[in-house]
């Protein structure tokens, strides 16, 4: 039975060579999800792949089902190789870091086209310069409500009583925001209102929106240490590329 080649849109994940010339690569897609194809010497074909198998890259690909796991990738057009993360070691980190987080969640073969659109929009706008704190605590935040972990923020947890001033209890094992009656004194964390309420309002816009937020100091720093804590009860291990996040971190600081 002949198998048609299809197009699709996807951002390279990461690439493995295989052989003299060829390579393994991972992609994600809107329509199929995540998907690994075999690129028959593409490390020698200028003219079938060229550059475009890079990693981060945006890119047009025809493929057709394999015989076995893998897709037979056809060939590529390029339609941004995001050059610009390669400009700082931090967000190239934050990038790998990103696709470490998508393999270790998102199944093969099942549509992600919110999840694509989260990672474009993150590797554009990092790509741009954008800041990484800012993009990463969108980027977790995002990802978090769409697998259907995004906490109570606002209100109670537990009695749903709304919030008004002071500093809030944070408890991802109980629910996320908890009032001083129903914490008592197990809470591992306080965070301010403003935090709570900035972060709320980062949820009600597009899921691949990341230029032009203003986020303060404290909710940068009071959120990421939220979804720390979300992001450890949810993933199977810390991702390895956090190490090597933490150090370009600091190689980047002027």
């Amino acid at each position: 039975m002949r198998r048609e080649p299809r197009n699709s849109p996807a951002i390279v994940l990461r690439q493995i060579d295989y052989g003299e010339s060829d390579l393994i690569v991972s992609l994600l897609t809107a329509e199929q999800g995540m998907l690994r194809g075999y690129a028959r010497s593409a490390r020698k074909s200028i003219k079938r792949f060229g550059p475009a198998l890079e990693p981060f890259s945006q890119i047009e690909i025809r493929w057709q089902p394999g015989r076995g796991e893998l897709l037979t990738l056809l060939d590529a057009d390029l339609i941004s190789p995001r050059q610009g993360l390669r400009l700082s070691l931090t967000s190239l980190a934050m990038a790998g870091y990103a696709v470490e987080v998508y393999e270790m969640l998102l199944q093969e073969g099942e549509e992600q086209s919110e999840m694509f659109s989260l990672l474009q929009g993150y590797l554009d706008y990092l790509a741009t310069q954008g800041d990484p704190a800012l993009a990463r605590l969108l980027f977790e935040l995002r990802l978090v409500q769409h697998l259907g972990y995004i906490p109570h923020l606002l209100h109670c947890s537990e009695c749903f009583v709304q919030f008004s001033e002071g500093a809030i209890a944070f408890d991802p094992a109980r629910g996320g925001s908890l009032c001083d009656a129903c914490a008592g004194d197990s809470s591992p964390l306080h965070v301010g209102l403003g935090t709570l309420g900035s972060l709320s309002r980062s949820l009600q816009t597009p899921i691949g929106l990341f230029d032009g937020f203003r986020l303060g100091s404290r909710t940068l720093q009071e959120g990421a240490v939220m979804l720390s804590l979300i992001l450890g009860s949810v993933l199977p291990r810390s991702p390895k590329s956090l190490r090597f996040l933490q150090q370009t971190t600091v190689l980047d600081e002027p």
